[in-house]
């Protein structure tokens, strides 16, 4: 597989870690998962992000996860998230993905961080630990993490650290922040980043406005992700917003933190992509007057959208 570059772009989904009932790794789930964001048109899956639930995880379930998903989305970049505690782990689990075939790593601060000197310090070591060959994502999301990253900041890092080529912006407000990182690179201070979003897609419709590449979130509809960002990328901007706005009470809904992923993944489990909505222990157990809710936001997108239409007798294709 091709290394991941500076020019990547696109949608890139945030895989959930499919797990059956009783907590064990769903391999034949993780192989629906991958095939379905290959037929929509992702152009890459990140996997063992944080809604991957990967503290959850073992060293080898991890392994395990990470190259399921890699040999089967054959035709996809794939990046991994290899955040831990210690580089020791982290170059273990970047060196066994890099080998099975990923594009690149991805990479989150620990909450202990705090001042600018400790989080560029930190990224230099990380980059030193897991080797200058392998191309890495530096995720900045402060509103989960904690640590708080200034554009300037940003920009240190990835002057300091040449296989850094990605951010996962994620911040909150952001869009400054993105406007600020590319006049950066129009006073020539900043060497070209790709940078693709997160936060659920929240804000995905003025993110590429201000110079995303992209998506690199999960939402149980990925095509949506990938429609705004094509349609952004063409000049469509109303067409971007239409279809952005009949799917926000679906995303903000999805964005709720600690029962987010339960709702995404038991939309993802109404499609019949994974077998079971089940989060591994401990985790958030979706209510009947919650799936009530998502059925009823579904069956408000599906006015505007037929993918959402999730009923018995209706096809999701679309």
């Amino acid at each position: 597989m091709t290394k991941l570059t500076a020019q990547a772009a696109g949608t890139f989904a945030i895989a959930p870690t499919p797990f059956h009932d009783d907590g064990r790794i769903d391999e034949r789930s993780i192989d629906r998962l991958s095939d379905f964001y290959t037929e929509v048109g992702c152009d890459g899956v990140t996997v063992l992000g944080i809604l991957g639930e990967a503290p959850k995880l073992d060293a080898a379930e991890a392994e395990q996860v990470a190259v399921r998903f890699i040999k089967r989305a054959k035709d996809l970049q794939v990046i991994v998230g290899v955040s831990a505690p210690g580089f020791a782990s982290m170059r273990s689990l970047a060196k066994a993905s890099m080998d099975a075939g990923a594009a690149g790593v991805m990479i989150a601060p620990p909450p202990h961080l705090r001042t600018d000197d400790q989080i560029i310090g930190y990224f230099k070591q990380a980059q030193e630990a897991i080797g200058d060959d392998i191309p890495w994502v530096l995720q900045d999301y402060p509103l989960t993490l904690t640590v708080v990253f200034t554009p300037a900041v940003i920009r240190k890092i990835v002057m300091d650290c040449p296989s850094c080529v990605m951010l996962k912006h994620e911040d909150w407000p952001g869009l400054e922040k993105i406007t600020t990182l590319r006049n950066f690179q129009k006073d020539g201070s900043l060497r070209p980043l790709s940078i693709l979003v997160g936060n659920g897609g929240l804000f995905l419709d003025f993110e590429m406005e201000r110079g995303a590449d992209g998506a690199m979130t999960g939402y149980a509809f990925p095509e949506l992700l990938i429609d705004v960002v094509k349609l952004s990328k063409a000049g469509k901007r109303d067409a971007a917003h239409d279809l952005f706005d009949a799917h926000l009470p679906l995303i903000r809904y999805e964005q709720q933190p600690g029962v987010g992923l339960t709702v995404r993944k038991y939309v993802l489990q109404k499609r019949g992509i994974i077998a079971s909505s089940a989060q591994r222990k401990p985790g958030a157990v979706i209510t009947p007057q919650a799936r009530a809710e998502v059925d009823y936001l579904l069956s408000r997108v599906a006015r505007v959208d037929r993918r959402a239409n999730l009923q018995p007798q209706s096809s999701a294709a679309g």
